[in-house]
């Protein structure tokens, strides 16, 4: 497998996966500000010729170390990263239910965002 490198492009709402100068996978998220501040992942891609390699993986972790850097929790929507955070409790903290619901609101109110 090349080598991956992950970016954080904060403003356009993804952390992307870069094989080269490919992207490989994505997790598309928001940052909720309201009732308090949170990272929400809500769709994971990989690109097919990338399945397979651990990618979806890597972004997860990587989003819960961004969260933990900036002591900003995780309110996971995306299934894949639900999943991930169950396996992962060492690293993925349980979310906390008000956020996760202020996020679904959010999401519910922005139909077509994601």
């Amino acid at each position: 497998m090349s080598e991956i490198t992950i970016r954080d492009d904060r403003a356009a709402g993804r952390l992307e996966a870069y094989a080269g100068d490919e992207v490989a996978g994505r997790i598309a998220y928001f940052v909720l500000e309201s009732p308090g501040r949170a990272l929400v992942p809500v769709h994971t891609t990989v690109e097919p010729a990338h399945e397979g390699k651990g990618i979806a993986g890597s972004l997860a972790r990587e989003l819960y170390a961004i969260s933990e850097r900036e002591g900003v929790p995780v309110a996971p929507l995306c299934p894949y990263v639900v999943k991930w955070a169950e396996r992962h409790p060492d690293v993925a903290p349980v979310a906390d239910p008000a956020l996760l619901d202020a996020a679904k609101g959010w999401l519910a109110a922005r139909p077509g965002r994601f």
